[in-house]
């Protein structure tokens, strides 16, 4: 009953977890973003997925870049006039032409740039070292290939325009590289969050090299290039501009500097938006971890998914959770193996060899007729009639506050009162027993004990060596306990308590209880009275 409790609950788990994942509530995206799917999402729809990604991000940044090259070379510094007749050819004809062109190659050239990198998570192959470096490269090299597009068309534009008039050579120079840079490098931001899902999969192979990786520093710091050193040193050149060339009017300046400083707050607040973004999802999802650790829900793990030290403080996750985990289970281990109030009791206090003195209350239960019970059935059937036994004695034992001791072949014995005291350990060990004795008659009536409960001054704590030990209780009461259970087999019963433990028992329990005859039980020199349950309850 026991194990198919267990079995449902890890199913009821398991589909709470599921179902969170799919819904998008209470579960946090295992990439940091729903965009980039699900860790189950297969490799070919993963590969299409990434793909539209970073094409639509490649050609909506390059298009804005365009516009931003567009103001500058028509508003911002309007002359000399790029619709002049002479250069008019150049503007319909060759701009046109080459942005066409550089947008084409510049897709297809980065896309399979990037589809050769990550080729070994297309064809679902273990990544390797190799691959791994390729991996974390690859938003660099899609970088280069736009950084090379943009500068081969701030030289093919400018050259074209400088040849009939060099005063358009310092304001193309301006007007192309510097969006290009800034689109080039954001780009690189947002390839990165693309490429989570395959960079989870390379970190498999292990830790990058720092030299694969920019590291947080790194990454804050071109945000920084980007949003504050690229648009200052525009406008520097801006000014320098006006300065050397003294053909541009106050407004015409005043304007040029608005559209710079426009194009800095803009790109400035979408980049450090990126950085932001990029940092705080790790963050986020281990902090919502966390919470599900603070529940309880220790099988909770991170898809490690960033190259950085963000990757670090997710592999510490779950490095962590995995020592709970082990932490958990050795912790259930001992537990279950000398009960789960010493368990406790050697985790608050470093154990020690020796003991107290204690009140205690002792059940012992010893099976009838054993020898003849393991002869004539199987080993197996044993086992199983053996364990329904013990199962019953433990529930009864635990529900009444008490702690089984230990096993001895074919005998209990619990305690009540040791190591946690109890305020009235004859009321719980008495209506322990009974009901044991209850829950016998009807769960295993094939398995037969007597019962005996006696109470008084007991040594409890540490007995071994320092490298073994067990706690354990010692005392009249556990011998006294163990000659009553001899006598308990004869009674119809199958209990017999000491008339001591009754008589210090509470009103309610005492009523339970009849006192009978006074005998002199093996091995004690006073008499003990016995007391049975009434009416055989």
């Amino acid at each position: 009953m026991t194990t198919d409790r267990t079995l449902a609950e890890r199913v009821g788990r398991l589909l709470k977890r599921m179902t969170n994942q799919d819904s998008g509530v209470a579960a946090t995206p295992a990439y940091g973003s729903w965009i980039l799917g699900r860790v189950s999402e297969s490799q070919r729809r993963r590969r299409v997925r990434i793909q539209i990604i970073l094409t639509t991000f490649v050609v909506v940044a390059n298009l804005i870049g365009i516009g931003i090259t567009a103001l500058i070379v028509t508003v911002a510094f309007p002359t000399p006039n790029v619709f002049d007749a002479d250069v008019r050819w150049i503007t319909y004809l060759a701009v046109p032409m080459y942005l066409a062109i550089a947008l084409v190659v510049g897709v297809f050239w980065a896309t399979r740039r990037i589809t050769d990198d990550v080729r070994w998570s297309i064809e679902e192959r273990r990544p390797t070292r190799e691959d791994q470096h390729k991996t974390f490269l690859a938003p660099w090299r899609l970088t280069r290939v736009l950084l090379s597009l943009w500068g081969l068309g701030t030289v093919i534009l400018t050259a074209l325009y400088g040849l009939r008039d060099i005063h358009f050579i310092p304001k193309w120079l301006l007007g192309v590289s510097f969006p290009g840079i800034v689109v080039s490098a954001t780009c690189y931001l947002f390839t990165e969050f693309a490429l989570r899902p395959v960079a989870a999969q390379a970190l498999e192979a292990g830790t990058p090299p720092r030299r694969f990786t920019e590291g947080l520093m790194g990454r804050t710091m071109l945000v920084w290039a980007l949003g504050s050193g690229v648009p200052v040193l525009g406008i520097f050149l801006a000014a320098f501009l006006t300065l050397l060339r003294r053909t541009v009017t106050p407004t015409q300046f005043a304007v040029a500097v608005m559209i710079l400083a426009s194009f800095a707050l803009v790109f400035g607040a979408i980049v450090m938006w990126i950085l932001a973004w990029l940092t705080v999802t790790p963050v986020r999802g281990v902090r919502a971890a966390l919470d599900r650790v603070e529940r309880g829900e220790l099988e909770t793990s991170l898809v490690v998914f960033d190259g950085t030290e963000l990757g670090q403080l997710q592999r510490g996750f779950n490095t962590m959770v995995q020592g709970l985990r082990e932490r958990e289970r050795v912790r259930d281990l001992f537990g279950r193996h000398v009960g789960r109030e010493v368990a406790a009791l050697a985790e608050r206090e470093r154990p020690q060899l020796g003991g107290e003195e204690r009140y205690a209350a002792v059940i012992f239960v010893d099976i009838i007729g054993s020898t003849k019970l393991v002869t004539s059935l199987p080993a197996v059937e044993v086992v199983e009639l053996l364990n329904r036994f013990f199962g019953v004695i433990v529930d009864e034992v635990d529900r009444h506050h008490g702690m089984v001791n230990k096993f001895e072949g074919d005998a209990v014995l619990a305690v009540f009162g040791a190591p946690v005291p109890l305020q009235h350990p004859e009321d719980e060990s008495l209506a322990a027993a009974r009901e044991i004795a209850r829950r016998l008659r009807e769960e295993v009536p094939e398995c037969a004990a007597g019962i005996g409960v006696a109470a008084g001054n007991v040594v409890a704590g540490n007995v071994g060596a320092q490298q073994r030990f067990e706690y354990t209780v010692i005392g009249e009461p556990v011998n006294e306990a163990a000659r009553l259970s001899e006598l308990a087999k004869a009674e119809p019963s199958r209990l017999v308590a000491s008339g001591a433990v009754v008589g210090r028992a509470g009103e309610s329990e005492n009523a339970r209880w009849t006192l009978g005859e006074t005998v002199t039980l093996r091995g004690h020199d006073g008499p003990t009275r016995l007391a049975t349950p009434v009416n055989g309850d």
